[in-house]
């Protein structure tokens, strides 16, 4: 195991104990020597964890300490990679811009080892399909959906027939050939789903919809089945 996994693992350990636990028992559960155990917990210490505790006495992390940031385990650190990856390929946009600057600035504070691992990241994203030019509409629909506010739009739907519509958008899904907004309609009374391609014209009202976007995501979800 790589001693920035072993870090982690041992403060998960701590976390998961409110009474102080003894160096021998750590050292048992991540498959150390006593004195690798020790060495570790100082170096935790050096990095701000708050490990109350000395040999013979056992050990306790104090309570409301959070995990040091940039800390990640090797399936983590692949699976932010990949997501971010994705994220900047697949949505385009300020999304995608978002992403890649997230990840350079991660990748610009994470120790040596971690970065080292974030350079030979070995899962990579596909080419993203022709996406048209609905990325141009995500930026504003993320907006509205953020502040609660109705959306006023003209929708095509697949006979080619065109409609005004006044929505209540709650959330985007991002598939590979698509994005649907997901909305409340008041035209239908009714959840709907809206591809984005489809979407002729589109305007944030400034008005807030009168409930809540959590509340309202949750009977979508009833509505689907979805857990």
């Amino acid at each position: 195991m790589a001693r920035t996994d072993r870090l982690l693992d041992l403060l998960q350990i701590l976390r998961r104990h409110r009474h102080p636990v003894s160096g021998e028992v750590l050292a048992d559960e991540l498959h150390v020597s006593i004195r690798t155990l020790y060495r570790d917990i100082a170096t935790l210490r050096g990095q701000g964890a708050d490990i109350l505790g000395e040999p013979g006495m056992g050990y306790v992390l104090k309570p409301g300490f959070l995990l040091p940031p940039l800390m990640f385990s090797q399936d983590e650190l692949e699976a932010l990679v990949l997501g971010m990856r994705w994220v900047s390929k697949r949505t385009g946009g300020a999304l995608g811009q978002a992403a890649d600057s997230a990840l350079a600035r991660i990748a610009a504070v994470l120790p040596d080892e971690l970065r080292n691992r974030l350079d030979d990241n070995h899962l990579l994203v596909g080419p993203a399909p022709d996406s048209g030019t609905d990325t141009v509409l995500l930026t504003p629909i993320r907006l509205a959906i953020r502040r609660e506010h109705t959306l006023a739009m003209a929708y095509e739907d697949q006979s080619g027939a065109l409609t005004q519509r006044i929505v209540w958008p709650i959330a985007l899904g991002f598939f590979d050939h698509v994005r649907v907004l997901i909305a409340w309609c008041e035209k239908r009374r009714d959840f709907r789903h809206f591809r984005a391609d489809r979407i002729v014209s589109l305007e944030e009202t400034g008005q807030r919809y009168p409930r809540r976007k959590t509340v309202l995501l949750k009977e979508w979800r009833a509505s689907q089945s979805i857990p």
